[in-house]
């Protein structure tokens, strides 16, 4: 993606450093219920292995919003800041994230007017190393990006795009910025007031019927990176689309749940096959428009 000549986002905050105490309190919200104790790294792999295999949005555990990509539980180490920066310099990649952030912004801006007849309101992106505080409740790195509704902010720690490439196989890029213009889309959702019609449906929804949701709403999210995609074809490099299909279809849930148990349970998807993520994006991309997202119309 070339982004050499563009700006960077004003809308980046620097989150807290959580390290390997970080403690997430337990009680209230929904999924397992662990109780009232305090879960360290070692606890959020169980955790988030659990969440993999019973179909649960892990977020969901620690009384928080969705909106977050199932990710492996192996944190590498961040990014560091060019050689012989000053201290509290951003590194290479944080301000990779920030220009990404900014046509996020400028696709929106355009979008927003022309078809919602609204102004684009912009979401902040916060930045964090090891663990992060939000509306939505504590996280840690090892539950991967995060769009919180509550404070209509991305969470973000970029060691992340580290894990995508490494472990995942999709490396790029361009596959580290579909990750951000899933996030954002999920904002997106927020404002048309989708994120509260599909909460509110979820409340009335079995698990299974509610998962069901959830996987409308994340293919939502996919396919409206997608139309972000469509907007910024003059920044795109030959392969970057097939990029982000390699990250699309690396972070299935079919894909996910067979490398963790083995087996594959439809039922408990939470964000969509491989083949699902990869064809909405594909479809916001090819449509280029809001309309062309409607998950919710009828079979994904």
């Amino acid at each position: 993606m070339r982004l050499d000549d563009e700006e960077e986002s004003s809308n980046i905050e620097q989150g807290g450093s959580g390290g390997g105490g970080f403690g997430l309190p337990f009680g209230g919200g929904g999924g397992l219920g662990f109780g009232g104790g305090r879960l360290g790294c070692g606890g959020i792999v169980i955790l988030v292995v659990l969440a993999l295999v019973f179909g649960i949005n892990p977020l969901t555990l620690l009384g928080g919003g969705g909106g977050g990509l199932p990710v492996p539980t192996q944190q590498i180490g961040q990014p560091q800041a060019e050689p012989g920066a000053a201290p509290g310099t951003r590194s290479p990649t944080d301000r990779f994230v920030a220009k990404v952030l900014r046509t996020t912004e400028k696709t929106w801006g355009r979008i927003f007017p022309a078809e919602v007849g609204s102004a684009y309101q912009e979401p902040r992106l916060v930045l964090f190393q090891g663990g992060v505080r939000s509306a939505c409740g504590a996280a840690e790195s090892a539950m991967g990006p995060f769009y919180c509704p509550g404070d209509r902010k991305v969470y973000l720690d970029t060691s992340f795009f580290d894990d995508l490439n490494r472990r995942f196989g999709a490396p790029g890029d361009f596959a580290a910025a579909y990750v951000i213009g899933h996030e954002v889309g999920h904002h997106v959702q927020t404002l048309l007031g989708i994120s509260d019609r599909v909460q509110a449906a979820q409340s009335r929804a079995s698990r299974t019927e509610g998962n069901a949701i959830q996987v409308k709403m994340e293919l939502q999210a996919d396919c409206l990176a997608g139309v972000w995609a469509n907007d910024n074809k003059e920044l795109l490099d030959p392969g970057d689309i097939d990029e982000a299909l390699t990250a699309a279809a690396a972070i299935g849930d079919d894909t996910l749940q067979k490398a963790a148990q083995g087996t594959v349970v439809p039922e408990s998807f939470t964000h969509g096959s491989s083949a699902q993520r990869q064809r909405w994006f594909r479809r916001g991309y090819d449509g280029g428009t809001i309309a062309s997202c409607d998950t919710f119309a009828g079979g994904v």
